[in-house]
Protein backbone atom coordinates (compact mmCIF):
# COMPACT_ATOMS: atom_id res chain seq x y z
CA UNK A 1 0.00 0.00 0.00
CA UNK A 2 1.39 3.34 -0.81
CA UNK A 3 3.11 5.48 2.05
CA UNK A 4 1.92 8.83 0.81
CA UNK A 5 -1.49 10.43 2.36
CA UNK A 6 -2.98 13.11 1.13
CA UNK A 7 -2.65 15.64 4.16
CA UNK A 8 -3.75 18.65 2.73
CA UNK A 9 -6.58 17.05 0.26
CA UNK A 10 -8.34 15.48 3.52
CA UNK A 11 -8.36 19.02 4.98
CA UNK A 12 -10.54 20.42 1.77
CA UNK A 13 -12.45 17.44 2.72
CA UNK A 14 -13.27 17.92 5.96
CA UNK A 15 -13.98 21.50 5.35
CA UNK A 16 -16.78 19.96 3.17
CA UNK A 17 -17.61 17.54 5.15
CA UNK A 18 -18.27 19.96 8.13
CA UNK A 19 -20.54 22.25 5.83
CA UNK A 20 -23.33 19.51 6.80
CA UNK A 21 -22.23 17.78 9.39
CA UNK A 22 -23.92 19.80 12.32
CA UNK A 23 -27.21 18.32 10.92
CA UNK A 24 -26.41 14.50 10.64
CA UNK A 25 -29.59 12.49 11.30
CA UNK A 26 -30.24 11.42 14.61
CA UNK A 27 -29.87 7.37 14.29
CA UNK A 28 -26.67 5.93 14.88
CA UNK A 29 -26.39 4.21 11.25
CA UNK A 30 -25.85 6.89 8.57
CA UNK A 31 -25.46 5.93 5.04
CA UNK A 32 -24.61 7.76 1.86
CA UNK A 33 -22.72 6.73 -1.45
CA UNK A 34 -23.32 5.99 -5.37
CA UNK A 35 -23.83 2.37 -4.82
CA UNK A 36 -21.59 1.59 -7.63
CA UNK A 37 -19.28 -0.39 -6.19
CA UNK A 38 -19.12 -3.84 -4.48
CA UNK A 39 -17.26 -2.65 -1.17
CA UNK A 40 -19.63 -1.41 1.35
CA UNK A 41 -17.25 0.35 4.10
CA UNK A 42 -18.33 0.75 7.52
CA UNK A 43 -17.06 3.39 10.38
CA UNK A 44 -17.43 3.08 14.57
CA UNK A 45 -17.17 6.21 15.40
CA UNK A 46 -15.46 7.01 19.20
CA UNK A 47 -17.07 8.88 21.46
CA UNK A 48 -17.53 12.65 20.79
CA UNK A 49 -19.93 12.62 17.78
CA UNK A 50 -19.53 12.84 14.49
CA UNK A 51 -19.16 16.54 13.83
CA UNK A 52 -16.05 16.62 16.77
CA UNK A 53 -14.57 19.07 14.37
CA UNK A 54 -11.41 15.94 14.93
CA UNK A 55 -10.74 12.58 14.34
CA UNK A 56 -14.25 11.49 13.68
CA UNK A 57 -15.17 14.59 11.70
CA UNK A 58 -11.85 13.46 9.48
CA UNK A 59 -12.44 10.42 9.59
CA UNK A 60 -15.75 10.66 8.02
CA UNK A 61 -14.36 13.13 5.53
CA UNK A 62 -12.38 10.59 4.51
CA UNK A 63 -15.29 7.80 4.10
CA UNK A 64 -16.99 9.98 2.01
CA UNK A 65 -13.88 11.24 -0.34
CA UNK A 66 -13.70 7.45 -0.85
CA UNK A 67 -17.13 7.07 -1.63
CA UNK A 68 -16.89 9.87 -4.32
CA UNK A 69 -13.66 8.12 -5.60
CA UNK A 70 -14.59 4.55 -6.08
CA UNK A 71 -18.50 4.62 -5.67
CA UNK A 72 -18.36 2.25 -2.21
CA UNK A 73 -21.34 2.77 0.00
CA UNK A 74 -20.37 4.56 2.59
CA UNK A 75 -21.79 4.11 6.26
CA UNK A 76 -21.40 4.85 10.73
CA UNK A 77 -22.55 3.96 13.55
CA UNK A 78 -21.81 6.81 16.43
CA UNK A 79 -20.41 5.61 19.63
CA UNK A 80 -21.71 7.22 22.68
CA UNK A 81 -19.65 5.64 25.09
CA UNK A 82 -17.22 2.65 25.40
CA UNK A 83 -19.33 0.03 26.03
CA UNK A 84 -20.68 0.87 22.43
CA UNK A 85 -17.51 -0.07 20.50
CA UNK A 86 -18.65 -4.44 20.87
CA UNK A 87 -21.99 -3.55 19.51
CA UNK A 88 -21.72 -0.90 16.96
CA UNK A 89 -18.46 -3.28 15.79
CA UNK A 90 -21.24 -6.70 15.94
CA UNK A 91 -23.63 -4.84 14.14
CA UNK A 92 -21.62 -3.71 10.95
CA UNK A 93 -20.27 -7.43 10.81
CA UNK A 94 -23.88 -8.78 10.88
CA UNK A 95 -24.84 -6.15 8.03
CA UNK A 96 -22.10 -7.74 5.95
CA UNK A 97 -19.70 -4.58 5.33
CA UNK A 98 -16.93 -5.19 3.21
CA UNK A 99 -14.42 -3.16 5.47
CA UNK A 100 -15.09 -1.54 9.01
CA UNK A 101 -12.92 0.85 10.57
CA UNK A 102 -12.58 1.37 13.78
CA UNK A 103 -11.97 4.96 14.94
CA UNK A 104 -9.67 5.74 18.29
CA UNK A 105 -7.19 3.80 19.95
CA UNK A 106 -9.65 2.80 22.98
CA UNK A 107 -11.50 0.55 20.40
CA UNK A 108 -8.25 -1.44 19.72
CA UNK A 109 -9.47 -4.17 22.23
CA UNK A 110 -13.09 -4.79 21.06
CA UNK A 111 -11.54 -4.40 17.21
CA UNK A 112 -9.14 -6.96 17.96
CA UNK A 113 -10.88 -9.44 19.44
CA UNK A 114 -13.92 -9.35 16.83
CA UNK A 115 -10.87 -9.46 14.25
CA UNK A 116 -9.74 -13.04 15.61
CA UNK A 117 -13.63 -14.67 15.70
CA UNK A 118 -14.52 -12.98 12.14
CA UNK A 119 -11.03 -14.25 10.40
CA UNK A 120 -12.50 -13.20 6.91
CA UNK A 121 -13.44 -9.86 7.53
CA UNK A 122 -11.58 -6.63 6.99
CA UNK A 123 -10.97 -4.50 9.36
CA UNK A 124 -9.09 -1.37 9.75
CA UNK A 125 -8.52 0.86 12.81
CA UNK A 126 -7.14 4.82 13.54
CA UNK A 127 -4.47 5.20 15.81
CA UNK A 128 -3.62 1.67 16.77
CA UNK A 129 -1.18 -0.51 15.16
CA UNK A 130 -2.96 -3.99 13.64
CA UNK A 131 -2.33 -7.38 15.57
CA UNK A 132 -4.63 -9.59 13.78
CA UNK A 133 -3.83 -10.16 10.57
CA UNK A 134 -7.34 -9.15 8.74
CA UNK A 135 -6.85 -5.85 10.67
CA UNK A 136 -4.99 -2.72 8.89
CA UNK A 137 -3.32 -0.34 11.57
CA UNK A 138 -3.21 3.79 10.67
CA UNK A 139 -1.05 5.33 13.60
CA UNK A 140 0.59 8.83 13.05
CA UNK A 141 3.83 9.85 14.63
CA UNK A 142 2.12 12.92 15.89
CA UNK A 143 5.32 14.00 18.19
CA UNK A 144 6.90 15.40 15.60
CA UNK A 145 4.84 18.17 13.81
CA UNK A 146 3.77 18.93 17.81
CA UNK A 147 7.62 19.53 18.71
CA UNK A 148 7.14 22.42 15.51
CA UNK A 149 4.27 23.80 17.25
CA UNK A 150 5.96 23.44 20.20
CA UNK A 151 8.80 25.39 19.10
CA UNK A 152 6.54 27.82 17.64
CA UNK A 153 4.19 28.81 20.70
CA UNK A 154 7.61 28.82 22.67
CA UNK A 155 8.86 31.68 20.21
CA UNK A 156 5.82 33.40 19.57
CA UNK A 157 4.52 33.61 23.32
CA UNK A 158 4.72 37.03 25.17
CA UNK A 159 4.22 36.22 28.72
CA UNK A 160 7.09 33.15 28.79
CA UNK A 161 4.57 30.43 29.56
CA UNK A 162 2.23 28.08 27.45
CA UNK A 163 0.06 25.33 27.80
CA UNK A 164 -1.42 22.22 26.94
CA UNK A 165 -4.09 19.96 28.07
CA UNK A 166 -5.63 16.61 27.06
CA UNK A 167 -8.99 14.58 26.44
CA UNK A 168 -7.28 11.50 28.15
CA UNK A 169 -4.24 10.47 29.14
CA UNK A 170 -3.96 7.69 26.88
CA UNK A 171 -1.11 7.96 24.09
CA UNK A 172 -2.47 9.15 21.11
CA UNK A 173 -3.34 12.06 22.97
CA UNK A 174 -0.07 12.34 25.23
CA UNK A 175 2.30 11.71 22.10
CA UNK A 176 0.84 15.76 20.78
CA UNK A 177 1.79 16.81 24.26
CA UNK A 178 5.24 15.19 24.45
CA UNK A 179 5.94 16.83 21.07
CA UNK A 180 4.55 20.01 22.43
CA UNK A 181 6.93 19.69 25.63
CA UNK A 182 10.28 18.76 23.87
CA UNK A 183 9.33 21.52 21.02
CA UNK A 184 9.75 23.99 23.81
CA UNK A 185 12.37 22.62 25.82
CA UNK A 186 14.69 22.63 22.14
CA UNK A 187 13.45 26.41 21.59
CA UNK A 188 14.54 26.81 25.23
CA UNK A 189 17.80 25.38 24.60
CA UNK A 190 18.33 27.00 21.01
CA UNK A 191 17.63 30.22 22.28
CA UNK A 192 19.10 30.03 26.06
CA UNK A 193 15.21 31.13 26.92
CA UNK A 194 13.06 29.53 29.75
CA UNK A 195 9.51 29.32 28.46
CA UNK A 196 7.64 27.41 30.53
CA UNK A 197 4.75 24.29 30.01
CA UNK A 198 1.89 24.64 31.77
CA UNK A 199 0.07 21.13 32.04
CA UNK A 200 2.71 18.96 31.44
CA UNK A 201 5.78 17.48 32.03
CA UNK A 202 7.32 14.68 29.92
CA UNK A 203 9.16 13.48 33.14
CA UNK A 204 5.79 13.56 35.06
CA UNK A 205 2.88 12.71 33.21
CA UNK A 206 1.00 11.87 36.11
CA UNK A 207 0.61 15.37 36.85
CA UNK A 208 -0.81 16.74 33.59
CA UNK A 209 -3.99 18.49 32.89
CA UNK A 210 -6.87 16.11 31.41
CA UNK A 211 -10.40 16.88 31.08
CA UNK A 212 -11.24 13.55 30.75
CA UNK A 213 -13.80 13.85 28.23
CA UNK A 214 -13.62 14.87 24.44
CA UNK A 215 -17.11 16.41 24.57
CA UNK A 216 -17.12 19.01 27.41
CA UNK A 217 -16.08 22.24 26.28
CA UNK A 218 -17.26 23.39 29.76
CA UNK A 219 -14.48 21.83 31.22
CA UNK A 220 -11.85 22.68 27.89
CA UNK A 221 -13.03 26.39 29.07
CA UNK A 222 -12.27 26.23 32.28
CA UNK A 223 -9.23 24.40 31.85
CA UNK A 224 -7.99 27.22 29.21
CA UNK A 225 -9.32 29.90 31.81
CA UNK A 226 -6.87 28.67 34.73
CA UNK A 227 -3.95 28.83 32.28
CA UNK A 228 -4.98 32.38 30.84
CA UNK A 229 -5.19 32.82 34.75
CA UNK A 230 -1.28 31.34 35.22
CA UNK A 231 -0.23 33.47 32.28
CA UNK A 232 -0.14 31.12 29.60
CA UNK A 233 -1.03 33.03 26.35
CA UNK A 234 -0.97 30.32 23.94
CA UNK A 235 -2.90 26.77 24.39
CA UNK A 236 -2.71 23.99 23.11
CA UNK A 237 -6.41 21.44 23.10
CA UNK A 238 -5.03 17.92 22.61
CA UNK A 239 -9.19 17.09 23.34
CA UNK A 240 -11.07 16.64 20.57
CA UNK A 241 -14.54 19.10 20.92
CA UNK A 242 -13.45 19.60 24.53
CA UNK A 243 -11.21 21.75 23.11
CA UNK A 244 -13.73 24.17 21.55
CA UNK A 245 -13.97 25.37 24.95
CA UNK A 246 -10.70 26.77 25.22
CA UNK A 247 -10.44 28.12 21.34
CA UNK A 248 -13.95 29.86 23.01
CA UNK A 249 -11.74 31.27 26.05
CA UNK A 250 -9.44 32.54 23.60
CA UNK A 251 -11.85 34.66 21.69
CA UNK A 252 -13.02 36.02 24.97
CA UNK A 253 -9.70 37.48 25.64
CA UNK A 254 -9.58 40.34 22.82
CA UNK A 255 -6.51 39.04 20.86
CA UNK A 256 -4.13 38.65 23.97
CA UNK A 257 -4.58 34.41 24.10
CA UNK A 258 -4.38 32.36 20.75
CA UNK A 259 -4.55 28.29 20.09
CA UNK A 260 -3.06 25.73 18.35
CA UNK A 261 -5.73 23.36 17.36
CA UNK A 262 -5.55 19.29 16.80
CA UNK A 263 -6.30 16.63 14.12
CA UNK A 264 -7.19 19.11 11.38
CA UNK A 265 -6.82 22.36 10.56
CA UNK A 266 -9.10 24.78 12.54
CA UNK A 267 -9.54 27.13 10.38
CA UNK A 268 -11.50 24.69 8.20
CA UNK A 269 -13.26 22.86 10.73
CA UNK A 270 -14.00 24.94 13.23
CA UNK A 271 -14.06 28.28 11.22
CA UNK A 272 -15.45 30.22 13.73
CA UNK A 273 -12.53 30.37 16.04
CA UNK A 274 -10.09 31.17 12.80
CA UNK A 275 -8.92 34.68 14.73
CA UNK A 276 -7.69 32.92 17.64
CA UNK A 277 -5.92 29.47 15.50
CA UNK A 278 -2.09 30.40 15.64
CA UNK A 279 -1.88 26.83 13.38
CA UNK A 280 -2.99 23.27 13.98
CA UNK A 281 -1.23 20.18 14.48
CA UNK A 282 -2.61 17.76 11.51
CA UNK A 283 -2.69 13.96 11.24
CA UNK A 284 -3.81 12.97 7.98
CA UNK A 285 -6.78 10.91 9.06
CA UNK A 286 -8.80 11.69 6.03
CA UNK A 287 -6.28 11.02 3.52
CA UNK A 288 -5.41 7.55 5.63
CA UNK A 289 -9.04 6.27 5.85
CA UNK A 290 -9.66 7.51 2.17
CA UNK A 291 -6.37 5.34 0.71
CA UNK A 292 -7.23 2.48 2.63
CA UNK A 293 -10.52 2.25 1.13
CA UNK A 294 -9.65 3.05 -2.20
CA UNK A 295 -7.20 -0.24 -1.66
CA UNK A 296 -9.85 -2.27 -0.37
CA UNK A 297 -12.49 -1.43 -3.40
CA UNK A 298 -9.56 -2.45 -5.92
CA UNK A 299 -9.55 -6.04 -4.47
CA UNK A 300 -6.27 -5.20 -2.69
CA UNK A 301 -5.02 -6.73 0.28
CA UNK A 302 -4.35 -4.45 3.12
CA UNK A 303 -1.26 -5.81 4.49
CA UNK A 304 1.10 -4.36 7.21
CA UNK A 305 0.11 -0.80 8.26
CA UNK A 306 0.19 2.84 7.92
CA UNK A 307 2.61 5.35 9.95
CA UNK A 308 1.88 9.10 8.91
CA UNK A 309 5.19 10.96 9.59
CA UNK A 310 6.32 14.59 8.67
CA UNK A 311 7.99 12.55 5.95
CA UNK A 312 5.47 10.71 4.02
CA UNK A 313 2.85 14.03 5.00
CA UNK A 314 0.76 12.11 6.99
CA UNK A 315 1.33 14.98 9.90
CA UNK A 316 2.62 18.54 9.71
CA UNK A 317 1.48 21.90 10.61
CA UNK A 318 -1.09 23.64 9.42
CA UNK A 319 -0.91 27.36 7.67
CA UNK A 320 -1.27 30.48 10.22
CA UNK A 321 -4.22 31.77 8.32
CA UNK A 322 -4.59 34.94 10.00
CA UNK A 323 -1.80 34.79 11.69
CA UNK A 324 0.78 34.33 9.01
CA UNK A 325 1.88 38.58 8.91
CA UNK A 326 2.65 38.04 12.92
CA UNK A 327 5.27 34.86 12.31
CA UNK A 328 8.87 36.15 11.57
CA UNK A 329 10.07 34.79 8.59
CA UNK A 330 13.00 33.81 10.46
CA UNK A 331 10.80 31.47 12.64
CA UNK A 332 9.28 30.22 9.29
CA UNK A 333 12.49 29.54 8.33
CA UNK A 334 13.42 28.03 11.84
CA UNK A 335 10.45 25.66 11.52
CA UNK A 336 11.33 24.14 8.40
CA UNK A 337 14.98 23.68 9.37
CA UNK A 338 13.75 21.78 12.18
CA UNK A 339 11.34 19.56 9.96
CA UNK A 340 14.60 18.56 7.91
CA UNK A 341 16.02 17.95 11.07
CA UNK A 342 13.47 15.49 12.74
CA UNK A 343 12.97 13.63 9.22
CA UNK A 344 16.81 13.14 8.99
CA UNK A 345 17.31 11.75 12.36
CA UNK A 346 18.97 15.14 13.46
CA UNK A 347 16.63 16.25 15.97
CA UNK A 348 15.36 13.14 17.91
CA UNK A 349 12.15 12.98 19.62
CA UNK A 350 12.10 10.48 22.86
CA UNK A 351 8.22 10.45 23.61
CA UNK A 352 7.64 6.89 25.14
CA UNK A 353 4.02 7.81 22.97
CA UNK A 354 5.38 7.42 19.35
CA UNK A 355 4.28 4.21 16.96
CA UNK A 356 7.11 1.62 16.73
CA UNK A 357 8.44 1.26 13.62
CA UNK A 358 7.53 -2.57 12.62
Amino acid sequence: MANSMRLAAGAVGLALVLAGCGSAPEDDDNGSGTGGSKLSACMVTDTGGIDDRSFNAASWAGMQAASKSTGAKVQYSASTSENDYVPNINSLISKKCGLIISVGGLMAEATGQAAKANPNQKFAIVDSASVPPNVYGMEFNTAQSAFQAGYLAAAMSKTGKVATFGGLPIPPVTIFMDGFYEGVQYYNKQKNKKVQVLGWNEANPKSGSMANSFTDQGAGKRIAGNFIQSGADIIFPVAGGTGLGAAAAAKESGGKVSVIWVDTDGCQSAAQYCDVFLTSVMKGIAGAVQTTIETAAKDQALTGSYLGTLQNGGTGLAPFHRFDSKVPAELKAELEKIKQDIVSGSIKITSPNQPKVS
